[in-house]
């Protein structure tokens, strides 16, 4: 062949050729590559496992039936089910559901695994895997309409389910081991806050199922189980892997990518706030309000935000009596709507009202609703629904259709007019009918997107909202609810805990009025519990107690969250950056390889505490022994803690046994990095305690965007003599010893070290 010439026809010919065939070429070779890569990956050709790795995280899937393996480093992470992890299934037959085998293997034009799925009766799925450092995800397309549940082996202890933890369970326990529900879905029972992840902190992964219709939920000693009862079209499940700090900054980023975002929070939320309907209960007008709040601005109270709820639409005929009666007040009741509201930003406070989305059938904006189509249809016509408010049948907005969104935003300027700064979001009420758990999800980010401040009562996996808000929590119900209801929302991705107002409601007549010595702890208790969460506000006045020690108390609980308000602040700005639940950091999430920190956020052992930031630790006296209990036993794990009254040193890990913990005691000991921020007046304060190790932390401002470097080095031993503060631009601030820390003002714009 030496010396062969080829003619130049022919080398024409393979030069169109591979000019006109290179990209269906080059195509054709990426599939031969990556179908090599995964024979190489697969221990036999035919039956063995598919092998997928991306740094610390491993994948392992068998092919008959279906098992798949997470590991996390050298661990397993989430073990493969003994009977198959994919089930397809009958959604009214799940007992029915039958494992899947893969049948085929391919790839996708992103280079992603594609395995066709088949069970012993015919049903037929694609099922997409994709695995990066510390997520896997599992995106499964039927090849018709059926259920879909992705199983692993049980793993325990599991936090997470938001509203659910507390929903149809025999005790209040965060801990959700043994919870089966195959219809998990808002209304049942107190759920609004919706929300199907769960950690399991011990093995590190987490895991979901990403639906916003029925779900399915178990998570048993024998099966870790999510599914979704009827997929259409897709449906996505992930694990999360990795530690917890890893696992919540993959979900927020997923929760981002996938549609349910978490959006930037706002200061003013974080402060002390007075609701109409604690206070007032439906004895609301301009008079009433005004000698209620300004009451509270007396007698000392840092109010910064208020809400008037409901009754402020006119009284004449039904058809008015909802928030979207647009723009339109009682005459009688508030003569003058701009007025009063700007009675209350001159004295300081943001003004919020109660905001649905029901319209009355025969109210004033529903004709129009109708002629253009912006509610829930059913059999092509507007659906009538009847909610627990308003009373009258009504229309409920469509949130899948942008039109109607838009609509909405636009009604709401009607009250923006009068200076409304926000909404307190407030549907309830319809566990009755099948509706989906995004539905108001769309309306609160279109607000939030538009500055508007929100107080969330509903959502499914998105933070579009400031505020997370429990359900109603009285004096009559079991007080264990409350704590746990709190402390499974952050678990589940909802840290921005509102606890209901402080006393919660007393006008309803859900209880006898009468003030009792229990009455009285219980505001106290209450109280300090409500001060250390994201939110608090005032109700019921605490003059009607005719008390000095509940007044005192219940003041003091008060100014603690004020002072703390920049610092709360900064931990929900690091919430939404991060995903990390910093506001409300449940301790099996701070300190995941304690055992100690296990078993004790329930109604037996009553150890509700939680990290703020990397440096508070709460420690609350609450649930429903509130009226005898004066001590707990407070688990302080490693590391030196400070307590905030006293500044007594105790050194970690410790169970500090029968801890004396009278109703005026501050609930919290500092720990950690030993930095905090306070304001005073208006000047914001770091305060570094004198917890002997260097650190540092980042603080953020109430701009939302400003942030600054604090940094300690070394301080346990050294008096205020010694200690001095340096800024990056060469400032040295003055400090000073107050309230067993050391504090300096911070500015924006700077970086501080404190030697």
């Amino acid at each position: 062949m030496a010396g062969c010439k080829v003619p130049a026809i022919v080398k024409f010919q393979i030069c169109y050729f591979l000019r006109t065939h290179y990209n269906a070429l080059m195509n054709s070779l990426l599939r031969i590559w990556l179908f090599l890569c995964l024979a190489s990956m697969a221990p036999g050709a035919t039956g063995g496992s598919l092998m997928f790795e991306a740094g610390s995280a491993k994948l392992s899937i068998e092919r008959t039936p279906i098992r798949i393996e997470a590991a996390y480093g050298a661990a397993v992470a989430a073990a493969a089910h003994p009977e198959g992890s994919l089930l397809l299934g009958d959604p009214d037959h799940l007992d029915r559901a039958e494992a899947a085998a893969v049948t085929a293997e391919s790839f996708d034009q992103h280079g992603n695994s594609v395995l066709s799925v088949a069970t012993a009766q015919g049903r037929t799925a694609k099922v997409t895997v994709m695995l990066t450092p510390n997520q896997a995800d599992f995106v499964v397309r039927p090849g018709t309409p059926m259920a879909v549940l992705l199983r692993f082996q049980g793993a325990a202890p599991g936090f997470g389910l938001a509203d659910h933890a507390v929903t149809g369970r025999a005790s209040f326990d965060t801990d959700v081991t043994g919870y089966v529900n195959d219809r998990y879905l808002s209304g049942e029972g107190l759920t609004r806050l919706v929300s199907n992840f769960i950690i399991y902190p011990k093995q590190h992964f987490a895991f979901l199922v990403w639906e916003p219709a029925m779900k399915i939920v178990r998570s048993t000693a024998v099966e870790s189980t999510q599914g979704a009862r009827l997929v259409e079209g897709e449906v996505r499940f992930t694990i999360f892997l990795g530690t917890p700090k890893e696992i919540y900054r993959q979900f927020l980023r997923s929760r981002n990518q996938y549609g349910y975002p978490v959006l930037r929070p706002k200061y003013e939320f974080f402060g002390v706030g007075w609701e109409a309907f604690g206070a007032l209960a439906w004895d609301t007008n301009d008079k009433t309000v005004k000698e209620n709040v300004d009451r509270y601005l007396t007698e000392g109270y840092p109010l910064k935000w208020m809400v008037v709820g409901s009754g402020f639409w006119p009284k004449e005929g039904n058809r008015f009596h909802e928030t979207t009666s647009f723009g339109m007040y009682d005459k009688t009741l508030y003569p003058d709507p701009a007025g009063f509201i700007r009675y209350f930003h001159s004295r300081g406070l943001k003004f919020f009202q109660g905001l649905r989305t029901t319209f009355i059938t025969d109210g004033p904006y529903s004709e129009e609703g109708l002629r253009d189509r912006y509610f829930i249809e059913e059999n092509g016509k507007a659906k009538v629904f009847t909610f627990g408010w308003p009373k009258s049948p009504i229309y409920f907005l469509d949130a899948l259709k942008p039109q109607a969104v838009e609509w909405f935003t636009e009604l709401v300027k009607k009250w923006d007019a009068y200076g409304v700064d926000g909404y307190k979001e407030d549907v309830y009420g319809f566990g009755k009918y099948t509706l989906r758990d995004d539905k108001l999800d769309s309306f609160d980010h279109a607000l939030m997107d538009s500055g508007h401040y929100i107080m969330g009562r509903n959502a499914y996996l998105t933070s579009s909202a400031d505020l997370h808000r429990i359900n109603d929590f009285n004096y009559n119900q079991n007080q264990d609810r409350g704590p746990v209801n709190a402390l499974a929302c952050a678990y589940a991705g909802f840290p921005l805990v509102y606890p209901d107002i402080v006393g919660g409601t007393f006008g309803e007549g859900h209880f006898d009025l009468k003030v009792t010595p229990r009455m009285r702890i219980y505001m106290m208790r209450n109280a300090q519990w409500a001060a250390v969460h994201s939110s608090m506000s005032m109700g019921q006045g605490p003059w009607t107690f005719e008390d000095a020690k509940v007044s005192q108390v219940m003041l003091s609980a008060a100014k603690l969250h004020d002072r703390l308000q920049p610092y709360i602040y900064s931990q929900a700005l690091r919430f939404y950056l991060e995903g990390y639940p910093w506001t409300m950091a449940p301790l099996p999430v701070a300190f995941p390889d304690d055992q100690e920190v296990y078993g004790r956020e329930n109604d037996r052992v009553r150890g509700y505490e939680w990290m703020i930031g990397d440096a508070l630790l709460a420690t609350p006296l609450y649930g429903n022994d509130y009226e005898t209990a004066n001590s707990r036993d407070i688990y302080l794990p490693r590391g030196t803690w400070i307590d905030y009254d006293t500044g007594t040193r105790y050194s970690g890990p410790r169970m500090l046994k029968n801890f004396s913990m009278p109703p005026e005691k501050t609930p919290l000991f500092v720990g950690g990095t030993g930095i905090t921020v306070e304001k005073r007046g208006s000047q914001v304060l770091a305060r570094v305690y004198p917890l002997g190790a260097a650190a540092e932390t980042t603080i953020y401002f109430r701009d939302g965007q400003s942030r600054i470097r604090v940094a300690a080095i070394g301080s346990s031993r050294l008096s205020s003599n010694h200690l001095s503060v340096q800024t990056d631009s060469g400032s040295h601030p003055q400090g000073a010893w107050r309230r067993n820390a050391f504090e300096f003002i911070i500015e924006p714009g700077e970086n501080y070290e404190v030697r």
